[in-house]
């Protein structure tokens, strides 16, 4: 495989060549290559105010009208140079610190470095791009912007965020209402293991003024399938309660269990109008950005 297209590497074999920034580098320029256009379409932007024409202004942001009125050139100037306002809500409790095997990165890890990707691409295409990280409460807020060092504060963000213990996201969610007063893309990365109802009911809210909401279920295989030796003691990582199960026994009733789950939060957010994946930790980065093309 081309060393071009690391982004359909397995993410355990990519996140070992280095940090987030050099990973989601890559794997950005391997999937732009493969798709050859972006995926991503932003709103239009908001005029503001005319200023006069300078030598090496595009020609196509000229006021034709008051040329032809008076015979001068004026540009006309925007709010921001930008398609849409994007904020990333990147869930880093404890449960995200997870995987269900050492050969495997974690949820977080995995989160992470597709978080960093997207943002790259979306900064990439001059959409002013924010971050919001959360576990209990909410840790980093990184507003929107387009300008020059955004990516990195977002990258700083996401190492400068310690992963946390239980998680509100409705409280990170009912945060971001005063972050995006603009209509634009809200994406949650999580792995949703929190208050189904409090978290539609702000994700409703979102999407009541406007916002374009995407949901991205991030799971590891070992929550999909439940597997292990003959007798396991598991443990939650969050409140530390513990039970003793037998795998073979319960893995039947385990599956329909996680699949009535999933289905239940694929429609809930049909329903409203969000658009929900499921990211397993084991799908290369690539693949998992096309989800969202």
């Amino acid at each position: 495989m081309p060393a071009s297209r690391l982004d359909l590497l397995d993410p355990s074999e990519v996140a070992r060549l280095g940090g987030i920034e050099i990973i989601a580098q890559e794997v950005v320029e391997g999937f732009l290559t493969g798709l050859h256009r972006s995926p991503f379409r932003g709103f239009s932007v908001e005029f503001t105010e005319h200023r006069a024409y300078q030598p090496g202004d595009e020609l196509r942001y000229l006021d034709w009208k008051i040329l032809a009125r008076a015979d001068r050139l004026f540009i006309k100037q925007f709010e921001e140079e930008t398609n849409l306002r994007a904020m990333i809500l990147l869930d880093a409790s404890r449960s995200m610190a997870w995987s269900g095997s050492p050969l495997r990165i974690t949820k977080r890890a995995y989160a992470d470095r597709l978080v960093a990707a997207l943002a790259l691409i979306l900064l990439r295409q001059r959409d002013a791009t924010g971050l919001v990280t959360f576990d209990e409460v909410v840790r980093q807020v990184i507003p929107a912007r387009v300008k020059s060092g955004q990516w990195t504060r977002i990258v700083r963000g996401l190492l400068d965020t310690p992963d946390g213990r239980g998680t509100a996201a409705d409280v990170a969610l009912q945060q971001v209402t005063s972050l995006v007063s603009r209509r634009g893309l809200v994406v949650l990365v999580s792995d949703l293991l929190f208050d189904r109802d409090l978290a539609l009911t702000a994700l409703r809210y979102l999407r009541h003024r406007g916002h374009q909401i995407i949901v991205l279920h991030i799971m590891d295989p070992a929550e999909v399938e439940l597997a292990g030796p003959p007798e396991v003691r598991f443990r939650d990582s969050e409140s530390n309660a513990s039970v003793v199960v037998r795998p073979r026994e319960l893995a039947g009733a385990y599956a329909q269990t996680v699949a009535r789950e999933v289905a239940a939060w694929r429609t809930a957010c049909r329903r409203h109008g969000i658009v929900y994946h499921t990211v397993r930790t084991d799908l290369p980065f690539g693949l998992a950005l096309r989800l969202l093309a």
